[in-house]
């Protein structure tokens, strides 16, 4: 077996679909595309979600991909071990509501036996317990005798996640050979030994499952497989692990260089050589795809990811920055498959470099930090770091929780994870939303710790929208170069961006779930936009945006007006959030917690906790709710209290929230009471409406409601509405009567679909003529080789379907050129097959003379090509070789 390189196999797959009729599309970006469920894409399937569900159309019915994914479920094990890692590529074949079962499986084993070459004799199918079909096709079809044909449970071969389509899986193993195994007895597939390598999954979506675990079968059943590049990549060159492949051992190779180590003589320079040479794939990969460094979100996998490899390169002993000069080996083994991270090269080395300076200005200090904490601990005798000086280490030195924990893993002391979520949870509008100004203004977010502390900022906009306050600081942001830098100053003239802070302000900081007031600051002599409010450092609020006309000092008095009708519609969105969490508590249960919240003027998003989909009925049950309570105009009553206080009223806090000693309380009558601090209607009346878009699934137990009310929904019923008019009018019917309408239209096309069907039939028998008296009789067999004009595959079984019962025992070999391809096909009857002839080897042997490619069983196969004027010499050749099999 040809030992290929990673490039050459992701090159082969991606040729084979197409060779199958696959439309080959280019990588989706790492950042999901209208979906709200993932952070970054996770599998090759990921990106084409909208295709299996309907909401889009594909391009083509069959698609094949080499997807770039990343994974950090099981980051701290990334390094120790040699199976993990967070990048990997994912090559995936898919059909949606073409092909399924029996093409899914036989090309998956053509493609590893004939196209890779990999032994069929150390390969092993698994399939679904329950799945006879598989089986049959594997045993019958295949070839594979049934001893190796292993079938697992639910658990490990059947996919589904919750209500919605789902199906049985067949995954194909590799017997890597007794070097890799455990050598217990009884050691097979399915053993979690390094042996028996899962190298093909094929999922079969086949059925819907309700959400009670009641299947039906789908009318359009889909084909999801693929396998990772890399793990194939293992086998193929018989190597330990994906860090031996030929591109990553180059990469790996290139660290030892740097570090001037070598790998495989030392564990603790192994996990340091393995953890930046994964990591620095994803990191690369990532900022290609304009990911940047952040405190929250994907830019903090990034951050994780980047710094957590620059401290294993100190460890190593490499000195000063070099993350963004190993990038350059990523991309000089990966950009032919991904030409975008040769085009954006300047700025992924600008990323890199800028955060790994970052980390470097304050790691040797927050390592000094740390190793004080650590002399403590030992003086103490005790094992455990507490939570807030994790925090302290995370939000004034970057340190990542994981890079702590790992650092004291090493020194055998815990960190306390529960303390450190409820300091992130008591400062997380200090530290995290600082850093989203860095986002904004491109400026280091620390600038507001340089404020002075005495000055803090007090809303004060929950009944006005319009307030006079002193500006207390203000920060200007300069462009020097590729540098964006922000600094504190007196003065800010027209046309420059930056913040604003005072003493009191009516415009509500993006907190809570509920996004920052935009608006207009004003003084005698400037006029300030404000783009958006955040929470600083300190108990400031800074107002974000630019410098209309004039200037704006410091010291003087302003006037303060927030975005009104942008603010009542926030409120609107808001309110409703506090409705939809009671509802989904009176349908779904006391379980459901609020787990997220996003509340803009355009839509809300409720994220809650709860283990399955959502039923059509349920969504329609807490809509109805929320609305009956709208329509009672319940009124809305806001209190500040004491916690305990609060708690007796019964009012829900949101789940791991830290709260002080006072809390504000608001309240919808008897029907919902919660803590919070955000901005609300006087009365429910005011929502209008609310319409549910969307409910989906976000993370493991935890799903995830859009809405909208007042405006946006009755602007969405307009849409809907107008959609409804053009459909009926397309149809020719009134909107009442479409349904039926298309109903109708559906039968007609169906009858006329069959008809088309016949009159091809019919035509395809015509166009043959007295073909039958060209049949040639070898050894008793009845030999015809034809033409066709203009016929399609289907229509080409069916003749043949049709000679082989005026022939008898017959081999019959059919072609036809039609819309500039050529379709090509082999039959032989059961008898014919027993005295020597092979439809498949036929094919494979004709279908190269029109261009094409092809092949399939003993009595029928089929192939494609693009040269029709290669028909006569391939069916001279089908005649050739069936006379040589039946004289054999």
């Amino acid at each position: 077996m040809e030992k290929y390189g990673v490039n050459q196999l992701r090159k082969m797959f991606l040729e084979f679909f197409e060779s199958k009729g696959h439309l080959k599309m280019n990588s989706f970006s790492l950042i999901p595309h209208n979906d709200n469920s993932l952070l970054l894409i996770n599998s090759g399937m990921a990106p084409l979600k909208p295709y299996f569900t309907g909401q889009e159309i594909p391009p083509r019915r069959r698609v094949t991909t080499c997807q770039k994914c990343i994974r950090t479920g099981d980051i701290e094990n990334v390094g120790k071990t040699a199976r993990h890692g967070t990048f990997f590529e994912m090559l995936g074949n898919f059909s949606f509501g073409d092909y399924f079962k029996h093409e899914a499986i036989s090309w998956s084993w053509e493609f590893l036996t004939k196209v890779v070459g990999l032994d069929e004799n150390r390969l092993y199918p698994s399939i679904y317990e329950d799945d006879d079909e598989a089986f049959d096709i594997w045993n019958k079809e295949i070839g594979i005798v049934s001893e190796r044909i292993f079938r697992f449970g639910k658990e490990d071969n059947f996919w589904e996640h919750g209500a919605g389509p789902c199906g049985p899986c067949s995954e194909i193993y590799y017997d890597r050979g007794e070097k890799y195994g455990c050598g217990k007895p009884g050691c097979t597939v399915g053993c979690d030994c390094d042996r028996y390598m899962e190298v093909w999954n094929n999922v079969f979506t086949q059925f819907e499952n309700d959400g009670h675990n009641n299947y039906t079968e789908l009318v359009q059943k889909n084909i999801d497989t693929g396998m990772g590049l890399e793990r194939l990549a293992v086998v193929v060159q018989d190597v330990d692990s994906i860090f031996d492949v030929d591109t990553i051992k180059a990469l790996r190779d290139k660290v030892c260089e740097m570090a001037g180590v070598k790998y495989m003589e030392d564990e603790k320079t192994d996990v340091s050589i393995r953890v930046i040479t994964d990591h620095i794939r994803s990191v690369t990969f990532m900022a290609s795809d304009g990911i940047l460094p952040s405190n929250e979100g994907r830019g903090y996998v990034l951050r994780r990811l980047l710094r957590r490899a620059a401290r294993h390169g100190r460890l190593l002993g490499i000195e000063g920055r070099f993350l963004a000069e190993l990038s350059k080996t990523v991309i000089e083994i990966s950009k032919d498959a991904y030409p975008e991270l040769e085009e954006k090269k300047a700025h992924i080395f600008t990323c890199i470099n800028t955060e790994e300076e970052n980390f470097n200005k304050t790691i040797d200090q927050g390592l000094s930090i740390l190793n004080g904490f650590v002399e403590e601990l030992n003086n103490s005798g005790k094992k455990v770091l507490n939570g807030e000086n994790a925090f302290k280490l995370y939000d004034t030195y970057g340190f990542p929780l994981d890079l702590t924990k790992e650092i004291l893993e090493e020194k055998g002391i815990e960190v306390d994870t529960e303390g450190f979520n409820k300091a992130m949870d008591k400062q997380r509008e200090t530290a995290r939303k600082s850093r989203k100004v860095s986002n904004y203004m491109g400026a280091d977010s620390t600038i507001y710790e340089d404020i002075d502390t005495a000055l803090t900022s007090k809303f004060i906009g929950y009944d006005k929208v319009e307030a006079s306050s002193d500006i207390i600081a203000i920060t200007a942001e300069y462009k020097e170069g590729d540098q964006v830098t922000s600094e504190l100053v007196d003065v800010i003239s027209e046309g420059t961006n930056g913040s604003i802070i005072t003493a009191e302000t009516p415009f509500y900081a993006t907190m809570g779930g509920q996004i920052g007031d935009t608006g207009v600051i004003e003084t005698e002599s400037g006029r300030f936009i404000v783009k958006d409010t955040i929470k600083v450092a300190g108990d400031k609020i800074a107002h974000l945006g630019y410098v209309e006309s004039g200037e704006l000092k410091n010291g003087s008095t302003a006037k303060l007006s927030v975005t009104a009708d942008r603010r009542a519609l926030i409120c609107k969105n808001h309110s409703a959030t506090h409705l939809l969490q009671k509802a989904l508590k009176m349908v779904l249960g006391d379980h459901v917690e609020q787990a997220g919240s996003y509340v803009s003027e355009d839509r809300l998003r409720f994220d809650f906790t709860h283990f399955q989909a959502m039923t059509p009925e349920e969504i329609a049950k807490v809509e109805a709710i929320v609305n009956e309570q709208i329509d009672k105009d319940l009124k809305v009553k806001t209190e500040v209290m004491s916690i305990e206080d609060a708690k007796k009223t019964g009012a829900m806090a949101l789940f791991g929230d830290k709260y002080g000693e006072k809390v504000r309380v608001v309240s919808m009558d008897d029907f919902s009471v919660e803590f919070c601090g955000g901005t609300h209607v006087p009365n429910t009346g005011v929502i209008g409406t609310f319409k549910i878009i969307s409910e989906m699934g976000v993370a493991a137990g935890v799903r995830r409601i859009e809405a909208l009310t007042s405006v946006g929904a009755f602007n969405y019923y307009k849409e809907m509405e107008d959609e409804l008019k053009a459909a009926a009018k397309a149809a020719k019917a009134e909107p009442a009567k479409l349904a039926e309408k298309i109903e109708t239209m559906l039968a007609e096309i169906k009858a006329l679909t069959s008809e088309n069907s016949k009159l091809k039939d019919k035509l395809a028998k015509n166009s043959a003529g007295d073909a039958l008296a060209d049949a040639v009789d070898v050894n008793g067999v009845k030999v015809l080789a034809t033409s066709v004009e203009d016929t399609d595959m289907n229509a080409l079984r069916n003749l043949g379907d049709d000679f082989k019962n005026k022939l008898g025992t017959s081999v019959v070999v059919l072609a036809s050129a039609k819309d500039g391809k050529v379709n090509l096909i082999a039959m032989a009857t059961d008898d014919a097959v027993k005295k020597g002839a092979h439809a498949g080897n036929i094919i494979k042997a004709s279908a190269a003379l029109v261009g094409g490619g092809g092949g399939g069983r003993p009595n029928m196969a089929q192939a494609g090509g693009k040269n029709p004027a290669g028909i006569a010499d391939a069916l001279a050749k089908a005649v050739e070789i069936a006379k040589e099999q039946l004289n054999a």
